[in-house]
């Protein structure tokens, strides 16, 4: 004869059975004592990369006699000479048509990067195109070859077009340098859409710009964003082609700042400060979208 087992006082208790599953786990002593370790890690590595940014302000600040003592004065008087002669003030070079033109190349190149490389996604990953697995691998042979093996080629090609030292010229090649970048990072960022929500706007009658703009943008605007500043940075930074094709009419701020290392010396205290200035817009776009670059950098990287 079977025998029917007395439910135990937790099963006759829901709220003791609740309660029971939600306990919170004991954290072990060796993680209690880690985790302050692993903060005043993180901050000494922080510390590392944020010292010679503000090694490099404070001596902008310096004169440049101040600036080049060895072992460097660290408590030498401060002055804005540096600062008055890099915007021209006292008499130096003029840095706002360098500024214009990086501002223009790296801006207008993002935004064509952006146009080509969201539908460019959407083929590879909502509605994949046949063997889209090749035309990744292509995307990314082309960056196989480094960009100086190039060189002569495109100088021949500027000269015989009359393209040299035009900032068209320079929008486009940042365009086409950093497109295979972000149709590899949209694509995983696209991939993360999810497919009902694209299904009841296609059951609705929306298009397929509609969709891009409506549905797909807002969801990917993390990942849109991380690619944008990625490009964004890429292309304010690049100093070979501009180097190359351009002279005076469309030099931009890196090309500038290499203006100062001349026949007479290495302006220390200058150089800081132009290095300072020319890397002001990237330091503050990164700051102004850290959330939504931390988000979408992080974005498909948990399934």
């Amino acid at each position: 004869m079977s025998t029917v087992s007395e439910p135990t006082s937790t099963s006759r208790n829901p709220a003791v059975a609740a309660t029971s599953f939600k306990r919170p786990r004991r954290r072990s002593g060796v993680e209690q004592k880690g985790s302050p370790l692993w903060g005043v890690l993180a901050w000494v590595v922080g510390l590392l990369f944020v010292t010679p940014v503000l090694w490099m302000l404070l001596t902008s600040f310096h004169s440049e006699v101040d600036a080049a003592t060895n072992p460097p004065s660290l408590f030498a008087p401060l002055t804005l000479d540096a600062y008055r002669n890099f915007f021209g003030i006292t008499g130096g070079g003029n840095p706002w048509p360098p500024l214009i033109n990086s501002a223009t190349a790296s801006v207008g190149s993002t935004v064509l990067v952006l146009l080509l490389a969201i539908p460019a996604a959407y083929a590879l990953s909502i509605k994949p195109v046949k063997k889209w697995t090749d035309v990744l691998f292509f995307l990314l042979s082309t960056k196989f070859l480094p960009i100086v093996a190039g060189l002569l080629p495109l100088f021949l090609f500027a000269r015989t077009t009359g393209l040299l030292d035009n900032i068209t010229l320079l929008t486009l090649l940042y365009t086409t340098m950093n497109l295979p970048i972000a149709i590899w990072m949209m694509r995983s960022f696209l991939a993360e859409v999810p497919v009902e929500m694209l299904e009841a706007a296609q059951l609705d009658g929306a298009g397929l710009v509609t969709i891009l703009r409506r549905v797909v943008a807002p969801v990917a605007l993390p990942g849109i964003a991380a690619t944008a500043l990625i490009c964004f940075i890429f292309s304010w930074n690049e100093l070979l082609l501009a180097r190359t094709l351009t002279s005076v009419v469309a030099g931009t701020a890196p090309v500038y700042l290499t203006g100062f290392a001349t026949s007479q010396g290495l302006f220390l205290a200058q150089v800081c400060a132009a290095a300072f200035v020319i890397s002001l817009p990237v330091l503050v776009a990164g700051f102004a979208a850290q959330d939504k670059l931390v988000q979408g950098l992080s974005l498909g990287a948990v399934k």
